[in-house]
């Protein structure tokens, strides 16, 4: 069971997902933590429906998960075990900065439940090189090694402004 404190939480639902990693729909691609060992493993689940938005165009008539989104929710799944390690994550992110023996066996389909088991391999406070592996109905779908590194997070932007009024527009 979840507890308030992600420090010490060995499962996360969306809401505590979401307290720890930057990504919002459509790109967050984890919806649920199951097993979290800290510094060493997370399992995540993904559940794929049809209304993703990449199955418009991949592909109309066969939909399939693009497997790079595959590595992307594994890497996710690694971010929410690590930053939970980083104490003014606010201020931070962890970014890709490489996938290496990256294998995609089976398609992912909507009504997959994705299983996404990540271990890490070795970790330092600026990053980490973790092994995923993804699993639909205990069949792998996907492997890969994923290294990441943690960098400051850019100032954020203002609101933006209101766009000026064309001036034909003004006229009318």
């Amino acid at each position: 069971m979840a507890t308030e404190n992600t420090q010490s939480a060995t499962s996360l639902d969306i809401t505590e997902i979401m307290r720890i990693l930057p990504h919002r729909y459509p790109f967050l691609l984890i919806d649920r933590v199951v097993e979290l060992v800290r510094m060493q493993r997370i399992v995540a689940i993904k559940n794929v429906t049809i209304n993703e938005p990449f199955f418009q165009g991949h592909f109309p008539t066969y939909p399939i998960m693009p497997g790079v989104l595959i590595v992307e929710a594994m890497a996710q799944a690694g971010g929410a075990l690590l930053l939970t390690e980083v104490p003014d994550r606010d201020n931070k992110l962890m970014v890709f900065t490489g996938i290496d023996q990256a294998r995609f066996p089976a398609p992912v389909v909507p009504g997959d439940q994705v299983r996404i088991e990540v271990d890490v391999l070795k970790h330092s406070r600026r990053g980490a090189t973790m092994r995923g592996n993804a699993y639909v109905d205990g069949k792998l779908v996907c492997e890969a090694e994923i290294k990441c590194l943690v960098v400051p997070r850019a100032a954020r932007k203002t609101e933006p402004q209101e766009a000026p009024a064309l001036a034909g527009a003004a006229a009318e």
